[in-house]
């Protein structure tokens, strides 16, 4: 037996009034609008009368909090997962607009392919994959939920959909406490549904400090 589907949870609006790349940051906790967002998302998954058998998160408060009205909801205990952490990234705590204006942080720019930036694109898919894997082998039946990040999530959507890993940030279709499920299809994960239940607070919500 394993797992029937993998629920990839984006975490809600984080409160960041300085407006920075917060990253692995330590004390970047969600907003009050956050918490709405989470708690949108937990519904939205009480509402498919799926059996969810466990919750995994990244270690970062954000994504912590994120996945605490979905344990309230099933009644489960929270597992974290470093590899579903946000990727390190050169430009950490930094306000994105004035760092690029400054020519010894252009430097970091020379391969946006890689990226030369942060971690290397085949690096988060690899760790996404893995723990993707492992999740779905170790769990006897029900569904995972993993509550990671924008750009992680959007690895392994774009992995899986066969679309080329370097992109523009601005294109990522991975808003604010969405939902990316996946199924087992014979020997690999396919992408099967994605929901937005947080659309209706997007609105007055703030999304810059997604690496």
């Amino acid at each position: 037996m394993a797992a029937s589907q993998i629920h990839l949870v984006r975490h809600g609006e984080v409160h960041n009034p300085s407006r920075v790349l917060y990253g692995r940051l330590p004390g970047y906790r969600l907003s009050d609008l956050g918490r709405q967002m989470a708690a949108a998302a937990a519904a939205d998954l009480a509402d498919r009368d799926r059996p969810i058998a466990r919750i995994i998160t990244s270690p970062l408060q954000r994504t912590q909090e994120s996945a605490s009205p979905i344990a309230e909801r099933f009644g489960l205990a929270v597992e974290l997962d470093d590899r579903l952490i946000e990727p390190h990234n050169f430009f950490e705590g930094s306000q994105m607009r004035r760092a690029l204006r400054n020519p010894l942080n252009w430097r970091a720019l020379r391969n946006p392919s890689r990226p030369s930036w942060g971690e290397a694109y085949s690096s988060i898919v690899g760790r996404m994959l893995a723990v993707i894997d492992d999740s779905w082998e170790t769990t006897e039946s029900g569904d995972v939920v993993l509550v990671s990040h924008q750009l992680p999530i959007w690895m392994v959507h774009s992995y899986l959909g066969g679309i080329r890993l370097a992109h523009d940030p601005r294109n990522r279709r991975c808003a604010l406490s969405s939902i990316t499920t996946l199924e087992r299809d014979g020997d690999r994960f396919v992408e099967v549904a994605y929901s937005d239940p947080a659309a209706v607070l997007a609105a007055s919500a703030s999304d810059v400090g997604a690496v």
